[in-house]
């Protein structure tokens, strides 16, 4: 049975930081990229960051480049999400999700390439 068990979330001033956990199961996680992705109350689910399966290659969203730092351990099946100098608008429930390895590198920002999720995981940060 596959698992993404999302942690790490909780609330933080502007300017801080997080670091936000996924811990994957029931699937060969190192060959899976894995990516994370966002929905904030009254919004549509959008996309954070994405990590290939040996984590050579990532990709992020223009608007966390230079704060956000996607990352993972194949060997303890987890990837990471570091937030850095967050801000109110990061504000939202958190989701890890992972790909089948077959046309992830040619829509790694579209959800609907991505085949498990997780339950998600609340930030809220303060202004």
């Amino acid at each position: 049975q596959v698992q993404l068990v999302e942690s790490g979330g909780g609330l933080v001033q502007a300017g801080g930081s997080l670091r936000l956990s996924c811990a994957a199961s029931g699937f060969t996680f190192s060959i899976f990229p894995m990516g994370w992705f966002r929905q904030a109350p009254g919004k549509e689910r959008e996309f954070v960051a994405a990590i290939s399966w040996s984590g050579g290659s990532t990709v992020a969203a223009d608007s966390v480049k230079g704060r956000f730092t996607i990352s993972r351990d194949n060997a303890k099946s987890t990837v990471y999400l570091q937030m850095d100098s967050l801000k109110p608008e990061d504000t939202a429930v958190y989701y890890c999700a992972a790909s089948a390895p077959a046309g992830w590198s040619k829509a790694p920002r579209w959800s609907g390439t991505y085949d498990y999720w997780g339950q998600g995981t609340q930030v809220t940060v303060s202004s």
